[in-house]
């Protein structure tokens, strides 16, 4: 089967398009032909050499999230699982490529009415906003402001912000960006890119920090006393430099985690992408010999909503 291999850690050109042995499903396992495979920013710095929660070492194949077709599964598993549309994580690698098995309780399937590309993109992230969301607890009347609102999880956070009859202020970088969190649904939106940017924001309850480093720490400045900071991503590069003893001085509640079941807010996710009521934006799709490029395009910050590769 084809695959896009890391042999060693560097810049995006280590992604090396090959070849790997066809897998097979054993006892309670799915083999899932695999025709979308998400791109998230964690996996750039994984490939980059830096987060690697899993300790995992080149030579091997990235990708945690898929989409695509169980085509076969192993001893004890239903047989009406196959030819299912599904969608899965990998468990931390294996997804750039054009087959994976995974246990056969892990997919979920993909709802009437949602395309398997959307159900993609919402795998990951539509999870994380919902669990994200549940965690601080967004309520009518908080001011949110959103980070990255562009973005695969900022640009449903903005959904679901306003759904929960919050005040959003959309945070993101240029025009075109600004452009896509108003049309979501945010109530204002600023762009951190300019100078000024959080005396234009004011005020809020809520910051979903995505972007870290000196953004992270000027929407830290923005919460009330009784805010709450959910600490999620570094897109800058760098977390957002605040200790717990500061923020207890604010009286600011920062979260860095999340809790729930997060099997069931994937499956929120899935379903309400289903019925129309969460959108997901998929801004970039490149077919999976140029997995370098999709990661180029990730880095650089100039991406909107999910990026995706096509097998």
């Amino acid at each position: 089967m084809r695959a896009v291999w890391l042999k060693e850690f560097g810049g995006p050109e280590v992604l090396q398009p090959g070849t790997a042995p066809d897998p097979a499903p054993g006892p309670g396992e799915a083999l899932i032909a695999v025709t979308f495979a998400n791109i998230t920013f964690v996996e750039t710095q994984f490939r980059a050499g830096g987060t690697n929660p899993l300790q995992l070492r080149p030579p091997v194949i990235p990708g945690n999230g898929v989409g695509g077709v169980v085509i076969s599964v192993g001893k004890g598993v239903d047989h009406d699982l196959v030819g299912r549309q599904v969608v899965t994580g990998t468990g931390g690698s294996g997804g750039y490529a054009e087959r994976v098995v995974v246990p056969a309780a892990a997919p979920f399937a993909v709802p009437e009415g949602l395309s398997l590309d959307a159900a993609v993109a919402l795998l990951a992230d539509g999870r994380t906003a919902k669990a994200m969301l549940a965690t601080v607890g967004v309520g009518a009347g908080d001011r949110v402001l959103v980070e990255a609102a562009a973005g695969g999880v900022g640009s449903l956070l903005v959904q679901l912000a306003h759904q929960a009859g919050a005040v959003v202020i959309a945070a993101a970088g240029g025009a075109r960006k600004l452009e896509l969190a108003a049309e979501l649904g945010a109530d204002r939106v600023v762009d951190y890119s300019a100078p000024g940017w959080a005396q234009e924001a004011g005020r809020v309850d809520v910051v979903f920090d995505g972007v870290g480093g000196e953004v992270g720490a000027a929407a830290f400045s923005l919460l009330d006393r009784g805010g709450r900071m959910m600490v999620y991503g570094l897109a800058s590069g760098a977390w957002t430099p605040v200790s717990d003893r500061a923020a207890a001085a604010r009286g600011v509640t920062v979260r860095r985690g999340t809790s729930g079941d997060l099997r069931a807010f994937t499956e929120s996710a899935l379903e309400d992408g289903a019925a129309g009521h969460l959108r997901p934006v998929i801004g970039q799709r490149f077919p999976l010999d140029r997995a370098a490029d999709a990661h180029r395009a990730t880095e650089s910050r100039a991406t909107i909503g999910k990026t995706l590769l096509v097998l």
